[in-house]
């Protein structure tokens, strides 16, 4: 069965293995200074299988499996900030900007020479050695998105954002969130920056070109190119062991996405920020082999935007939840049919709303729902007070109601 694993964040200075647990032991790492940060510049239909019981806690809380004998989930990790021989010229913004007067717009120069002035790279020091992921430019101040996972195990000072124009500047943590794998970040001193255009997640389609920008491996304005090969695809991002599990129903893309794009944009052709990079899934548990096979998965951006709008204001990102616990339901054929209802809270949402032990839900709203996996990202593409029809089979028969969705009020464990 699969396991849903995040990488190794902020590991040694070289990557580490993919797939192991990074809130279990670490290997010794030798004892290092940590690298001296540059200053300052100046001026949100799915279905995967399930191993055990889930909570819905900001949704539901639990573990995900996966498909017996595929590869591994995990999130996109932050890479060493020393990538390799890459460097860049002082012309290069000059002659970046006289090429894209002459590019036609919605190709993906076009859209690459609108995104780019917006897309950051974010390099983290931390106490087990640096790396770097990439973010998007939210407001001309410097207020910028990226991912938990690329933040999360700075120390103190440990964050610097490299601009597309060669400046440099310290930032600090605004707010996290490990539920949806969200971080808001301060860039210092800065102003009149490019904030992103952000487009709607819900407007894709199957099948239409999408482009990823950020930094995989450390190699900082890398443009790729794709289109949307599925869409509201459970996906576990690895959360903080005891919180609710971080499953998002996320936006499946074959643009190459590489460690080290964590935290940047997916945007489509007219340049508008439809979803943020977040995880891969990978053919190989080894670091060597363990890059892009087509298989990338961004966080929605209509489900980001109320946390983000949270986030940035220093509050604590708040969740739907439903207050039941569920497992998958599974025929005599070992084929999953739903998510079984193990456990109702008392005054929740679901016991409010008539749901009982042993009911099976199959459908909130249009979305189908074929496992527990699948109730817990189309929930989370909720928010609280959401009212959504459930439908649910009971002693066979199906029936459905209509379930006004708690709030975790910024507490996934509760």
């Amino acid at each position: 069965m699969t396991s849903y694993e995040p990488p190794d964040p902020h590991g040694s200075q070289s990557p580490p293995p993919y797939g192991r647990n990074p809130y279990q032991p670490a290997p010794e790492q030798p004892s290092h200074t940590p690298p001296v940060l540059p200053p300052g510049r100046s001026r949100p239909r799915v279905g995967r299988r399930s191993g055990g019981l889930l909570v819905l806690a900001a949704l539901l809380a639990g573990g995900l499996g996966g498909i017996a004998g595929a590869a591994v989930y995990l999130a996109v990790e932050d890479e060493p900030a020393t990538a390799g021989p890459v460097t860049s010229t002082a012309d290069t913004l000059g002659a970046r900007a006289t090429r894209a007067a002459t590019i036609p717009n919605g190709s993906v120069p076009g859209v690459a020479a609108s995104v780019l002035p917006s897309v950051v790279k974010i390099n983290v020091a931390t106490s087990r050695g640096a790396g770097s992921g990439s973010g998007v430019v939210l407001s001309s101040n410097g207020q910028i998105l990226t991912n938990n996972h690329v933040v999360e195990a700075a120390i103190d000072g440990g964050l610097t954002v490299a601009f597309d124009d060669g400046n440099t500047s310290p930032a600090s943590i605004v707010g996290t969130d490990p539920l949806t794998d969200l971080a808001v970040i301060q860039a210092e001193g800065v102003s009149g920056l490019d904030a992103a255009r952000i487009g709607k997640s819900g407007d894709l389609t199957v099948g239409q070109e999408v482009v990823a920008v950020g930094s995989p491996f450390g190699l900082e304005s890398t443009v790729t190119s794709g289109i949307v090969s599925a869409l509201d695809r459970p996906v576990d991002t690895g959360g903080t062991p005891g919180a609710a599990s971080a499953v998002i129903p996320a936006i499946q893309t074959d643009a190459a996405i590489n460690p080290g794009n964590s935290g940047g944009p997916l945007v489509d052709a007219a340049g508008q920020v439809v979803g943020i990079n977040t995880a891969i899934r990978t053919a190989s548990t080894s670091a060597a082999t363990g890059g892009s096979i087509g298989l990338g998965f961004a966080i929605p951006i209509d489900q980001a935007r109320a946390i983000v709008a949270e986030l940035s204001q220093g509050q604590p990102a708040t969740h739907a939840r439903i207050g039941v616990s569920v497992s998958d339901a599974v025929d005599d054929n070992a084929v999953v049919t739903g998510a079984r209802v193990e456990e109702v809270t008392e005054g929740g949402a679901g016991e409010e709303a008539g749901l009982r032990v042993d009911d099976v839900v199959v459908r909130v709203e249009d979305d189908p729902i074929s496992s527990s996996d699948d109730l817990v990202a189309t929930v989370r593409s909720y928010r609280p007070d959401d009212t959504v029809t459930v439908a649910y089979l009971r002693d066979g028969d199906l029936e459905t109601t209509a379930v006004v969705l708690d709030s975790d009020e910024g507490t996934p464990t509760s």
